[in-house]
Parts: C-alpha cells; structure tokens; sequence
C-alpha cells in the first residue's frame, strides 16, 4: 500500500559529498516517523537517522554533526545530506516510514529498496 522510492547513491571519495531522496507514495494519511538505516557487509542494520513529524531528529554517534536529516511531510520526502564522507559510511542505505494509511488508518512501516553509498578513492 505504501512504496519508497530511493535515489541519490553512488560512489564518492573520502571526504565527499552525497545527498539522498526517498519519496513515498501510496494511501498514506500521515507520517509520524521517516528515517534512514544503513548495512555494511557483515554488520547488521542499523540506524542511521531519523526524524519526527514535530521536527524532533536522531542521529547515530559516528555520523552526528557529518550528516543532516530533513523531510517535507506534505510532499511525502526525506533526505539525507551526507558530508565529510569516509570509507566506514559505505553501505547500502535504506529509507523506512512510519504512519497511518488513509481511510482504515491503519499504521504501517514500509522500507526502500536501498541505495548503494560506496566512499573510496
């Protein structure tokens, strides 16, 4: 019922820049939550930020103050700007969304298919 739509992955060198979308789409009534989690080969998911619907945001310890999340609730978008990029960021990053679905108001959690982010030289 609810579909992510990622973009904005690829290859940068250290210390670059990259700047991720997701739009969601589908019968949705409100978003509470939208974040990004990422998986590195051999390492489990994990959070990488998120952000309310109030504006309240989270981020993991090693990318805080590298990366900044935002989104456009009434547009259905999240984005993640990711700067001072090193090799470790490299992982395939996922967008997840929480909400209501329109008319059964259901709650959901939909997931992306994932955007590769690879930082090398």
């Amino acid at each position: 019922q609810v579909q992510l739509v990622e973009s904005g992955g690829g290859l940068v060198q250290p210390g670059g820049s990259l700047r991720l979308s997701c739009a969601a789409s589908g019968n949705i009534f409100t978003i509470y939550t939208m974040g990004w989690y990422r998986q590195a080969p051999g390492k489990e998911r994990e959070l990488v930020a998120r952000i309310s619907s109030g504006g309240t945001t989270n981020y993991a310890d090693s990318v805080k103050g590298r990366f900044t999340i935002s989104s456009d609730h009434t547009k259905k978008m999240l984005y993640l700007q990711m700067n001072s990029l090193k090799p470790e960021d490299t992982a395939v990053y996922y967008c997840n969304v929480e909400g209501l679905i329109d008319k059964s108001w259901r709650r959901f959690g939909s997931w992306g298919q994932g955007t590769q982010v690879t930082v090398s030289s």
